[in-house]
């Protein structure tokens, strides 16, 4: 069994989510099964990935699983359907607050938020604030969204969370999250203990033993002396610190989505990416790595010189629809046009690609370029001004238009002819493979790792050296001012993305899955089971006694 850990899953999301997904169809079409594994509490968490196709039977998560809220048939919450246990309640509603107002005569007696995601649909039930005689709140009960109350808050009398109830759908208690006063006097998380449906408690220190539970729970479920247990760590916060210390045996997998190193341009000598740093300084306890380049790989080996299996395999799948799309001539595209589908972050540099642009201007004066993604506000909104700043300098504010983040990936890149990257640093980049197979010509910085490798230089686009942003603004002249060129490249652009078929793809797949399978035989030889067997006999014994 195949399992991806993550923290959790939104509305929107990152990189590591686009393949996440983009790895499940491809599980799906070679009919092998997984689980999506996920750490946060989160409500919606069934609603997003069934929206993307990622059905129950793939989803796993703690608190679902102490739940027993991993299959739950949907029943729709409205306001008027909680039970306060008063008679004679009047409900006024708060239409800017997106909330309902109860009152028992003149008495507060609840405020009941509702969801209000774009994805959701109206007057559903997110939240219910409960008051006591004296207008003081003492609990907030948070509900699925598949319509049962899942976690209650209890506040201290100066309005802190001290307690935290978990419930399965049928109203039982399974989790509870305890705060105490810490030397600070403060109120901190002072641990959590489970209950489950034999009434048995479990004690744990932090939210740390409560994954360990969880992580030996189902390494056992789904124990295979045929097929190895493949844990690949997406998101390694928390499950970094578990994973290689469990009773059961795994094969685990450190799975790079971004640059090992903070710098990616020395990879040799950069202090490293604070996501990866934990993983890496233990790499020789996982048994493999992950990269989505060759490149990156080698620079890994070079410089910590692990002693793991490691494995290149693109986070990007490209299924057959989408290599067989019909492809659109550069003529039938608005011209002279670019378009960026990313996250707006300072990482990304787009006021670079703004200011080759502006150089570029005089020579192609209709240049234009469109942009869409969701901003990031990091920094005091670094990203947003420095792109507001560029636009301003050049006088492109009626050439550079920013969109909201778009699921239409596919017609707004068919529509465009360049996809322009000026990145500090990626770690393969799905957008610009998805603009390849939509018929894009890529321009690029030689940004490790990722774009240096998916754009052929010279052949579906062109690669200038890092952060040379005059080097990029005359590539934008070249194309735009040579038709036949900008359409070559474009044909090569189709083309190419055949490296990124399901079908290659799965290869290497199955190149780790057979290696663990492996390793899996070498493992089983010493692992020993937990005594089960005559403790069940003994307890009733002593109650009979």
């Amino acid at each position: 069994m195949y399992f991806f850990l993550n923290s959790s899953f939104n509305a929107k999301n990152s990189g590591i989510e686009h393949a996440q997904l983009k790895r499940a169809q491809l599980f799906e079409k070679f009919n092998t099964d997984y689980k999506l594994v996920f750490r946060d509490w989160n409500p919606l968490l069934h609603l997003y990935l069934n929206a993307h196709g990622i059905a129950d039977q793939h989803i796993l998560n703690v608190f679902d699983y102490f739940q027993e809220a991993r299959y739950v048939k949907p029943k729709t919450i409205h306001p008027r359907d909680i039970d306060f246990g008063i008679a004679h309640l009047t409900y006024k509603k708060d239409e800017q607050n997106h909330r309902v107002l109860v009152y028992n005569q003149n008495t507060l007696v609840g405020r009941i938020n509702v969801f209000t995601e774009e994805d959701t649909k109206p007057n559903i039930v997110k939240s219910v604030e409960l008051f006591d005689g004296f207008s003081n709140l003492y609990c907030v009960d948070f509900y699925d969204y598949r319509g049962f109350k899942s976690l209650s808050q209890w506040y201290t009398p100066d309005n802190q969370v001290a307690t935290q109830t978990w419930y399965t759908p049928a109203g039982r208690p399974a989790i509870e999250n305890f705060m105490r006063l810490n030397g600070q006097q403060k109120l901190a998380e002072s641990g959590y203990k489970t209950i489950d449906a034999h009434g048995t408690v479990r004690p744990h220190l932090n939210k740390t033993s409560l994954l360990t539970e969880f992580l030996e729970a189902i390494n056992l479920k789904y124990f295979d002396t045929k097929q190895a247990n493949i844990y690949v760590l997406d998101r390694g916060d928390f499950f970094e610190e578990i994973l290689t210390d469990l009773n059961s045996p795994t094969y685990s997998v450190l799975h790079l989505h971004s640059s090992q190193a903070g710098d990616s341009q020395k990879a040799d000598t950069s202090i490293m990416n604070n996501n990866y740093e934990y993983s890496l300084t233990d790499l020789n306890r996982y048994d493999a790595i992950v990269a989505s380049t060759h490149k990156q790989n080698a620079d890994v080996q070079a410089r910590f010189h692990h002693q793991v299996d490691a494995f290149t395999i693109p986070v990007g799948v490209l299924s057959a629809r989408e290599l067989e799309t019909t492809r659109v001539p550069m003529n039938k595209r608005r011209p002279h046009s670019m378009v960026i589908t990313a996250r707006v972050s300072p990482e990304k540099q787009i006021d670079k690609i703004i200011t080759a642009m502006g150089m570029a201007k005089k020579q192609v004066p209709d240049i234009n370029l469109n942009v869409y993604g969701y901003v990031d506000h990091s920094n005091n909104d670094a990203a947003i001004k420095r792109i507001n700043a560029a636009i301003k300098k050049y006088d492109l504010q009626d050439a550079v238009t920013l969109h909201d983040y778009t699921l239409d990936v596919p017609s707004v890149q068919a529509n465009a002819q360049v996809y322009p990257l000026a990145s500090v640093m990626e770690g393969f980049n799905l957008a610009l493979m998805e603009a390849q197979s939509n018929g894009d010509v890529g321009i690029t910085f030689d940004t490790n790792y990722g774009p240096n490798e998916l754009i052929v230089d010279q052949e579906n686009g062109y690669v200038v050296k890092y952060d040379d942003t005059e080097a990029l603004s005359k590539k934008m002249v070249e194309l735009f001012t040579h038709d036949d060129l900008l359409q070559a490249m474009s044909d090569k652009a189709y083309e190419l993305s055949q490296r990124y078929s399901s079908k290659q793809v799965w290869q290497k797949w199955q190149q780790l899955t057979n290696r663990a399978n492996q390793v899996w035989q070498d493992k089983l030889k010493t692992y020993r089971v937990d005594i089960t067997d005559g403790l069940e006999d003994m307890e009733h014994a002593q109650e009979e006694h």
